[in-house]
């Protein structure tokens, strides 16, 4: 029995690391998925196949889930395209890192909006079909940043810190609607993204986590399957850190 059989999934920000995971990952485990990318047309197509190779149902919508009327728009797409709505992953994340003396109002202001406001936008969007159903899991992804801060990062934490503080509150508020809220908190991940970085910075990074490795996007998707499933039925408003022992 395959652990999201029949369940439909909205996945973020998925062409690539983290987020192609997870969409990877929910698809061999039954999950029909639509998924949201910004610009990447190609990546897309080859997700989109991919992910139907598990036969599953599976479609792309290019979409910026950082704009309240295109998050609504996409849900209600997604709804007539496949039915149901049962998981919600809010996975799309950007950084502009820079120390708080140079961090302009610009750079503050779309972390926010790109990490922050897009789960609030998202959430709001899935959570009536989701009250109709009395069903739901919603699962944001914040960062260990979020839960320790991070010198350089000031805009990231406090938007990833955000997500906690939101989803706690959609749990309390949902929950007697069997609507779960969780989050996960991911630490170093190594992705297409951290491989060009320079490998000496990499293996510094790798020493001090205590399990002495980066995570795989494999880690992150396998404790999301966890919470979109029903194993984790009986838990809402939670941070699960997937950081090696970094926190």
């Amino acid at each position: 029995m395959k652990l999201l059989e029949n369940k439909t999934a909205i996945i973020t920000g998925a062409t690539r690391g983290i987020g192609r995971g997870i969409a990877i990952m929910f698809a061999q485990q039954g999950a029909n998925v639509a998924f949201t990318y910004s610009s990447s047309v190609d990546a897309a197509i080859a997700l989109e196949n991919e992910l139907k190779d598990f036969g599953v149902h599976a479609k792309g919508y290019q979409s910026n889930a950082a704009v309240f009327d295109a998050a609504q728009e996409l849900a209600a797409d997604v709804l007539k395209e496949f039915g149901t709505i049962d998981i919600l992953v809010n996975n799309a994340g950007i950084t502009k890192d820079n120390l708080l003396m140079r961090i302009s109002e610009d750079d503050f202001d779309k972390v926010i909006e790109v990490n922050l406001k897009s789960v609030f936008n998202l959430t709001k969007a899935v959570i009536r079909p989701m009250m109709k159903q009395r069903s739901g899991s919603i699962i944001n992804m914040s960062s260990v940043v979020g839960l320790k801060g991070n010198a350089g990062q000031a805009n990231y934490a406090a938007s990833k810190a955000g997500i906690v503080g939101f989803s706690k509150s959609v749990a309390l508020e949902l929950g007697s609607r069997n609507i779960r809220s969780n989050v996960i908190a991911p630490g170093f991940i190594e992705t297409e993204m951290t491989a060009k970085l320079d490998e000496v910075t990499v293996q510094s990074w790798r020493d001090a986590i205590p399990l002495k490795r980066g995570g795989s996007p494999e880690d992150i998707a396998n404790a999301c399957v966890f919470l979109a499933s029903d194993m984790s039925s009986y838990i809402t408003g939670q941070t699960l850190s997937v950081d090696g022992g970094m926190n």
